[in-house]
């Protein structure tokens, strides 16, 4: 199977910056699509971006102009510049990849903001 491994997480305050990189081993067939969700306290697991292989991307609606997707094909990895943090970006971040018809997620990355 394909194994995920995120990194990049931390701890920092409003305002400030991280970049989260995620890289895909393994049993890879043809991954079609890559994305970061993240999931706080409470709350379900949602979509924060999303990247096919041809480039084309999509973002909530709450991180719209704040964080940008990006991805090596070549080294089947996708990365997440987040900047302008806000408290309520406060979540364990996901990795997921598509491969043929399955979907693969990493353990997740805790991604902290606080003053």
């Amino acid at each position: 199977q394909v194994q995920l491994v995120e990194s990049g997480g931390g701890l920092v305050q409003p305002g400030g910056s991280l970049r989260l990189s995620c890289a895909a081993s393994g049993s890879i067939r043809s991954i079609s699509a890559m994305g970061w969700y993240r999931q706080a306290p409470g709350r379900a697991r949602d979509l924060v971006a999303r990247i096919i292989s041809g480039g084309s991307t999509i973002y909530a609606d709450s991180v719209k102009g704040r964080f940008t997707i990006s991805r090596d094909n070549a080294k089947n990895a996708v990365y997440l510049q987040m900047n302008s943090l806000k408290l309520e970006d406060t979540a364990v971040y996901y990795c997921s990849a598509r491969d043929w018809d399955k979907n693969y997620w990493g353990q997740g990355t805790q991604v902290a903001v606080s003053s």
